[in-house]
């Protein structure tokens, strides 16, 4: 059984979800101890909780340590099986993070599947339902997969309430990518959401981001949502260039004025364009896996996270494969992985 430390790394759930997926691919048993240590909550949150429920529900695993605040887990997986599931995370715990627990096993087993996760959509500490849509899944399908998403209402942190829909065909092989130009910048759009707030907030935002970015004016909208059951604020600039496409999102907090969440995003983007990488640093961790469950690559990216370390670290431990981390600069990176079926 392998044994994995929570605390190392960026010390939070990625470790935990990670091993999930990964030992439901490849069969391998795995108890990981001090889970999410270097939070301020220590132990399996409700989102946490989920996310090992999911996949003990679509791989039959025999789980222990499965409660709120634990910090140690076994999971053992069975068989994967494909068929129509149902994840409720409850309040605003992501559902775009349990859905990136189950992906894998369900893309390369046989079968189609149909998900469905209720919770948050667009929750500050996770991927936003608009960077899976736009940036993530359409690389995962230029490699193979047969996978779509669609957002059927909105989840804003705290009241969570979203839903999205899922649908997967399995038996993937996952192609090779290669990622190490981005080319030309052919369209961007900026995006201010707004829910049960005043629109006038989405109005600034707007005037705020492109004050600092020279967009054209007539790609960049305020946008009244009335299908969350919550309260929420989030601005999303898309950059798609002629081979990616990335998504950043900054969201509006109470107390925070608008100009404050404007700049935050804009300084985002413009790291991103005067790079010059086509991958962003959040896309970055996120492409790992299924590039090493497949014909492995390369892309070129900004300087890895600590959550990019993190994947390294596990996927070598599971699979056993090389990633090449080859650190060109304070703000270029070209990381290259070893696929398991190169």
């Amino acid at each position: 059984m392998l044994v994995l430390d929570g605390s190392t790394g960026e010390g939070g759930g990625q470790i935990l979800r990670s091993s999930l997926a990964l030992s439901m691919v490849t069969g391998q048993a795995f108890r990981v101890h001090s889970i999410r240590a270097k939070r301020s909550k220590p132990g399996l949150m409700r989102q946490h909780l989920v996310a090992v429920r999911a996949a003990a529900e679509v791989s039959g695993a025999e789980v222990t340590g499965d409660a709120i605040g634990s910090r140690e887990l076994v999971f053992k997986p069975g068989v994967v099986r494909h068929g129509s599931y149902r994840f409720a995370i409850g309040s605003a715990g992501s559902a775009t993070l349990v859905l990136q627990t189950v992906l894998p096993a369900l893309l390369v087993s046989e079968g189609s599947s149909s998900l469905v996760f209720e919770g948050g959509t667009h929750n500050p500490m996770a991927p936003p339902f608009d960077f899976v849509e736009r940036a993530f899944l359409p690389i995962v399908r230029k490699m193979g997969a047969k996978v779509s998403a669609r957002l059927v209402s909105y989840g804003f942190y705290p009241a969570g309430g979203g839903r999205v829909e899922v649908s997967i065909e399995g038996n993937t092989k996952l192609a090779g990518l290669s990622l190490l130009d981005r080319g030309e910048v052919q369209r961007t759009q900026l995006r201010a959401i707004v829910s049960q707030i005043p629109g006038s907030v989405g109005v600034r935002e707007v005037e705020a981001f492109l004050a600092e970015v020279p967009w054209d004016p007539a790609c960049a909208r305020p946008e009244v949502v009335k299908n969350s059951p919550g309260p929420g604020n989030a601005l999303v600039a898309d950059v798609e260039s002629n081979h990616v496409t990335e998504v950043f999102t900054a969201f509006g907090e109470r107390g925070v004025r608008a100009e404050v969440v404007a700049e935050k995003l804009a300084k985002e983007v413009k790291r991103y364009l005067e790079a010059g990488v086509p991958v962003g640093e959040h896309l970055a961790d996120q492409l790992l896996l299924p590039m090493a469950l497949g014909q492995g690559g390369a892309f070129r990216t900004l300087a890895p996270s600590g959550h990019t370390r993190t994947q390294v670290e596990v996927i070598r431990t599971f699979l056993g494969t090389e990633v090449r981390l080859d650190e060109r600069g304070a703000e270029e990176c070209v990381i290259e992985v070893e696929g398991a079926r190169r």
